[in-house]
């Protein structure tokens, strides 16, 4: 007895796992991962590039500015260069090797990635001290301004390693692990920490050297507090007033900004409150605080800095 028709497409429908995609075709999965992962590759490219610019950076504050005129770094940096004065080794030798403890610190504590970046910084900022080593100095003599300029220089490099996710010395690793267990920003636990390192440099640079390396990094650390977190002309107010409504249209009629609510409860007496919140830029500031005045004195408001604006719609409507 043949089979008929149905039969023999039963059977070539179970001897296929699926129906193939036309030639020349790619599955539209394949089509999402792609870009995704080109856009992973460059992003990964793209730190590194930046951590390796600031390690260059770095080195040439150092190695132009700061060394030439008997004032040092800090961290591990710092270290690295009274025992390149003391017993005359290759600054970037012992940058790289009294680094090392720091780094596993830094891939037990907080992560491979960080560790994997630093490295690359740590070792970008260690070739490059050794391949400027005889650069020409750019100021000679002038106490003040070597130590504001290499301070600038050194923070500017610092900072960018830290703002796309590595360090350029062991003391940042230990202050950025430090400041997720403490109240305290990066930049200054940098610089808590490198008091004890200035000690040291006393020995090899003096009282003076010591204090203008301090001073030195005293800037840079500002520095890297700007150029990490970013240098921001905005600031959110938050305020609780018992004329919400009015206050917000104000805002908008008088300002130009847009505002959004929250509700808030009083911790003693239990009350609902309509909390609003607003960012607006630096400019603004004495103009949103003359329109808190006028409407409600007695308003509860909190200011704070704000480090970044992104998405929504932070532009400036016309205003009467």
């Amino acid at each position: 007895m043949k089979p008929n028709k149905a039969t023999k497409a039963s059977k070539a429908n179970k001897s296929t796992k699926g129906p193939l995609p036309p030639k020349g075709k790619l599955n539209l999965e394949d089509k999402a991962a792609k870009p995704g992962k080109s856009n992973k590759i460059l992003k990964i490219f793209s730190r590194v590039l930046l951590i390796v610019i600031g390690a260059v950076i770095t080195a040439y504050g150092l190695e132009a500015v700061l060394i030439p005129n008997s004032v040092s770094d800090g961290g591990v940096t710092g270290l690295s260069i009274v025992g390149s004065k003391l017993f005359g080794m290759p600054l970037g030798l012992l940058i790289a090797v009294l680094n090392i403890p720091f780094v596993w610190l830094g891939y037990k504590q907080i992560g491979k990635s960080f560790a994997l970046y630093s490295v690359i910084g740590i070792a970008s900022l260690a070739v490059s001290a050794t391949l400027m080593h005889h650069v020409h100095t750019i100021i000679d003599g002038d106490t003040l301004l070597v130590t504001v300029v290499g301070g600038i220089i050194i923070g500017t490099g610092m900072g960018i390693a830290l703002r796309n996710g590595g360090a350029l010395d062991g003391i940042d690793m230990l202050a950025v692990l430090l400041s997720r267990k403490l109240p305290f920003g990066t930049s200054d636990l940098i610089l808590f920490l490198n008091t004890f390192v200035f000690i040291v440099v006393s020995t090899v640079f003096g009282l003076q050297g010591a204090i203008l390396s301090a001073l030195a990094y005293f800037i840079a650390s500002k520095v890297i507090h700007i150029v990490e977190e970013g240098l921001s002309g905005s600031k959110t107010f938050k305020i609780i007033t018992n004329q919400p409504e009015v206050m917000v249209e104000t805002i908008r009629d008088r300002l130009g900004r847009g505002a959004t609510y929250s509700d808030a409860y009083g911790g003693y007496s239990n009350e609902q409150f309509k909390e609003i919140t607003c960012v607006i830029n630096r400019m603004e500031e004495s103009k949103i605080k003359e329109i808190i005045h006028q409407i409600d004195p007695g308003a509860f408001v909190v200011v704070y800095d704000v480090a970044e604006v992104r998405g929504g719609n932070f532009k400036k409507k016309d205003i009467h």
